[in-house]
């Protein structure tokens, strides 16, 4: 096997090796790996590393300051630690319910090959969630494109093939889309945003962690899934990497090929090994293959169980003769996934996939096999026939690496971000007139009904419409409700989940717009009547080696810090994405898109957004003061609320679009008239008379709904239909 040169070459020469190789290993990092090692790496070496200490893998500009988030809590069944957080969802006989969440970013790709990058990471997040035992139950999608207004862009392409992608995905396997959004705005002409959510239900004590087990030195790996190829081949460091026109096709083999009817499969022949483990009393490790492929989950499965593995890639199946070793050990194919198990019970396991599931018969090349077993010594080896084509301690390739940036990692802060940013007053993203220009000219925003029309405003049922949400018949709420809710069957259980993070407040402060996202995703899963339990986030940022980049992201963590304190929620999951930016040096808006999930003891009391009634009150409450959130939760458990919405982008006139449009399509002609409007973040309640006596205290009676079909909004009047009109139609130009 040959050597990737390090040792005796200059930095220049070394940084040309690495460039020519492919390599986004730095020559700091390329000579670290070498000392570390008392040789030149193997070339497989040096992908793995490639792989594993890209940022992607290793969070090494990042985990310093994530640390600060709270991620502890009396619902927190798992912390950020493993491939997904749990929460405790609630009890039913006598058995404790956890509700799994997974957050994932698929940027890079997804800008070069929008419907397989965007159908891909659908794959990956949802393998994130199976991987812990539990059964998927839903997805949810927050998206970022270009200006999309010219039908030939490659910004349309790019934004109407996320959509079919994501669609092509989740239908062809069966998990409801709930919940979601999509901003429009410049700053994403080069450079998408697919954020990707996952949850499922599993018992707590059937939970499945992703790490070998204790004392299971001998034990063997088994590898599941699609047959190796040459597809994703570096496709963690080239989420690494910002992008460049000029490299698309060639960044086109670093991106997977989806095969979602395989994954089906492979989910319901993973369930039934599920219950063949609990049936036996079985513990076991399981990972899906991910970034760095085999290598990256095995080495990982292996190393967060304190222990080793030796792996033998001639079995592993291949889809194509005479791949690289490099390939077959560090390729990102798709739908794959890895077992610790015992060797009494690795029979059974394979007899169920490829056996009782049929695995080989699927598709070709499909299988699970036995490719390496645990080792006790501390080493990850490779091997191919006779040769060693790597060797090297397992915690030196998976453990806390730094990234040795221009500036001190530890002494940058919240504080010196702030001195970077702009005036937070400068934009008003909160009102009724918000400064949203990337649809619209800016001269017509004085007018309501222009903030309607606007894409970042409108009604997303449009895009919403490509997406099955029902499947499954769980569903209870999704998508245009303020959050999607859905039942566990058999049970009186239920969840909410919502998503939140306006990237045009991150133009301007990256501190208050992550603040600002975790108030509005949590707003909107309390709008629904669940109660808040936690939060993921998916930071998606430009190059952290620029001064003012990384101090973005440095105050946006201090933002959603802030909030989740304020609030008393954990973050349990996420994901970082950084060097979201053009070889021009142009970076995205600072990005931090937040997920909240919430609990229901008793999902027959959700709360929709649609009027109910005419000659109701309507009240406004501020949705910045958890005081106001908890009487507003105790009002709807006593029955007071009839409908409820939260005025965020597009203010009070999109908040009432929506719940007039909701009771429209429940055949009810409601209209609201109102003497204020919401200026932040913000409840907009119909209530009956109880809540005088419960929520009143908290909000401001504002106004009441009316059979006029005429909307009055601090007195100015809209004709109902119009206003219905205006907001729900802008995105079927797009989506239609």
């Amino acid at each position: 096997m040959p050597d990737f040169v390090v040792l005796g070459k200059g930095d220049e020469e070394l940084r040309a090796a690495a460039l020519a190789a492919g390599l986004a290993l730095r020559v700091d990092e390329l000579r670290r790996i070498a000392a570390h090692l008392g040789r030149n790496p193997s070339v497989v070496e040096a992908y793995a590393f490639d792989a594993q200490w890209s940022e992607h893998c290793s969070y090494k500009s990042s985990r310093h300051h994530l640390k600060t988030l709270p991620t502890s809590g009396p619902n927190v069944i798992l912390g950020p630690s493993e491939d997904a957080g749990i929460l405790h969802l609630g009890e039913h006989e006598s058995e404790r319910y956890g509700i799994v969440l997974a957050h994932e970013s698929h940027n890079h790709p997804s800008q070069v090959v929008p419907f397989e990058g965007a159908a891909t990471g659908v794959g990956g997040i949802v393998r994130d969630v199976l991987c812990m035992g539990a059964r998927v139950v839903a997805i949810a999608d927050a998206l970022r494109f270009g200006l999309v207004e010219d039908s030939d862009s490659h910004q349309r392409y790019v934004a109407t093939r996320v959509v079919d992608g994501i669609a092509a995905y989740g239908n062809a396997i069966g998990v409801p889309n709930i919940a979601g959004d999509v901003y429009f705005d410049g700053g994403f002409n080069d450079n998408c945003l697919v954020n990707v959510i996952a949850l499922g239900i599993v018992k707590e004590d059937e939970i499945i962690h992703s790490k070998a087990p204790p004392n299971s030195t001998g034990w063997d790996i088994v590898l599941v899934g699609k047959a190796t190829d040459a597809s994703g081949f570096g496709g963690a460091a080239f989420s690494s990497l910002a992008l460049d026109e000029a490299d698309t096709e060639a960044n086109k083999g670093a991106v997977q090929v989806p095969d979602p009817f395989l994954k089906s499969v492979i989910m319901r022949a993973s369930y039934r090994v599920f219950d063949y483990l609990r049936e036996h009393k079985i513990t076991a490790g399981f990972k899906d293959l991910g970034a760095g492929g085999i290598m990256g989950c095995t080495a990982e499965l292996c190393g967060a169980g304190g222990l080793g593995a030796i792996i033998d890639l001639d079995d592993v199946s291949t889809a194509q003769e005479n791949l690289p070793p490099a390939v077959i050990a560090i390729g990102e194919t798709q739908e794959r996934l890895a077992w610790v198990l015992p060797p009494d019970a690795t029979l059974d396991v394979l007899r169920i996939y490829n056996e009782e599931f049929s695995l080989p018969q699927i598709a070709r090349g499909a299988r699970a096999a036995v490719i390496g077993v645990v080792q006790k010594e501390k080493r990850y080896v490779l091997r191919t026939g006779s040769d060693i084509v790597m060797d090297a301690d397992i915690e030196f390739l998976t453990g806390q690496i730094k990234d040795d940036l221009p500036y001190d990692l530890v002494t940058l802060s919240a504080v010196e971000a702030q001195r970077l940013r702009l005036p937070f007053d400068k934009l008003r993203v909160t009102r009724d007139e918000p400064s949203v220009t990337s649809a619209q000219n800016t001269s017509t925003c004085d007018d309501p009904l222009s903030v309607l029309s606007n894409l970042n405003v409108c009604s997303r049922e449009p895009l919403y419409q490509q997406y099955d949400s029902v499947v499954r018949g769980a569903t209870v709420l999704a998508r245009n409700a303020d959050a999607g809710v859905m039942t566990v069957p058999g049970t009186a259980l239920g969840f909410a989940l919502a998503v939140a993070g306006n990237p045009q407040a991150g133009k301007f402060d990256a501190r208050r717009a992550a603040e600002r996202a975790v108030v509005e995703a949590v707003c909107k899963v309390a709008a629904v009547g669940a109660k808040p339990l936690g939060l993921t986030d998916c930071l998606n940022f430009g190059n952290p080696r620029k001064r003012d980049q990384y101090s973005q992201f440095v105050g946006a963590i201090e933002g959603l810090r802030r909030a989740a304190l304020r609030f008393g929620l954990p973050f349990v999951s996420g994901n970082v994405s950084l060097y979201n930016e053009s070889a021009a040096g142009q970076a995205i808006p600072a990005s931090a898109i937040v997920a909240c999930v919430g609990a229901f003891a008793d999902v027959s009391k959700v709360i929709t957004p649609a009027f109910k009634r005419v000659d109701s009150k309507l009240y406004l409450g501020d949705g910045d003061d958890p005081a106001v959130l908890n009487a507003l939760l105790e009002a709807m458990r006593g029955g007071a609320v009839r409908a409820c919405s939260v005025a965020s982008e597009g203010g009070t006139i999109a908040a009432l679009a929506k719940m007039s449009w909701s009771a429209d399509r429940s055949g009810r002609t409601i209209a609201a008239h109102m003497t204020h409007r919401a200026t932040s973040i913000a409840f907009i309640v119909e209530a009956d008379e109880g809540f005088a006596q419960t929520g009143a205290p908290h909000f401001r009676l504002v106004g009441e709904t009316t059979a006029d079909p005429t909307m009055i909004v601090d007195g100015r009047d809209y004709a109902l239909a119009q206003v219905i009109e205006t907001w729900s139609k802008p995105l079927a130009a797009v989506y239609g």
